[in-house]
């Protein structure tokens, strides 16, 4: 008579590595942490195509100086960035920490978020090239995928203005039309996400550019099925809050950091 072998003992699901949002003793550790993922993700950004010329921007509040964003320099390719090239810049736009210019009108924007909405910590807007599509056509995303529905009811569309944002007023008319919301739709120009990190608003930034790439292919293919409202409101409520956003990002961000570990230098 043979042994049977015997089936394995299940591991307790406590003693399972599960990643989330870390807790910082003090704002230096917070600061390094926030302007690490910040270098990330503009290194995501660069990857993916996000980038135009000097266009597009990612900020993220300092922890200690409230009224102060990290961002990236002016004129600094997204696939070049480091921790230390990134510039601390005040409300106004002026520089505190680096010594690189910030590209003042895309900047006003960020302010003017980050101002009117004390709740966000990173702001996302870039050139990519699906999202700039969507923005032509002046549409909202529809919920024609699971995942898009992460943004069902919790993004709007921008109609002002298509030039250059120089002035304070415009800004503040972009985040009126943000509201509390995670994502608009500029347009003419492209996409804008928030989060209450910097991997969420980034992952929020992907996701939309994909989002609206799946819209625009399904649209040219044929007429897309929608996803009903009760599910659609029901899978936002699984899929689009900010922690669910960060944990989304993390395979990104540990592919980005193990391929251009020179980015947190």
């Amino acid at each position: 008579m043979t042994n049977q072998p015997q089936t394995p003992t299940p591991i307790p699901t406590d003693q399972l590595r599960f990643t989330m949002p870390p807790q910082h003793a003090s704002p230096h550790d917070e600061r390094r942490y926030r302007k690490e993922r910040l270098a990330a993700a503009l290194r995501l950004f660069g990857r993916f195509g996000y980038e135009e010329g000097v266009a597009g921007h990612i900020t993220v509040r300092d922890p200690e100086f409230t009224d102060c964003y990290w961002v990236n320099p002016f004129g600094m390719p997204f696939g070049h960035i480091t921790v230390s090239d990134l510039l601390l810049v005040n409300q106004a736009g002026q520089v505190v920490e680096g010594r690189a210019h910030v590209n003042q009108a895309a900047f006003v924007v960020h302010s003017s978020v980050h101002q009117a909405r004390p709740d966000v910590v990173a702001v996302a807007h870039s050139r990519s090239v699906h999202g700039r599509a969507l923005a032509a056509l002046g549409e909202p995303l529809e919920p024609i995928t699971q995942e898009v529905c992460a943004f069902f009811e919790d993004h709007a569309v921008y109609g002002g203005t298509t030039g250059v944002v120089v002035d304070e007023e415009e800004g503040r008319a972009i985040a009126a039309a943000l509201g509390g919301r995670k994502a608009l739709i500029l347009r003419n120009r492209g996409l804008l996400t928030v989060g209450d990190s910097v991997d969420a608003a980034a992952w929020w930034f992907i996701t939309m550019e994909r989002a609206a790439q799946v819209q625009l292919t399904a649209k040219a293919s044929g007429k897309p099925v929608p996803i009903d409202y009760a599910d659609a409101m029901r899978t936002r409520e699984q899929l689009g809050n900010d922690l669910v956003a960060w944990i989304n990002y993390q395979p990104l961000y540990l592919q980005i950091t193990r391929d251009a570990p020179d980015l947190l230098s």
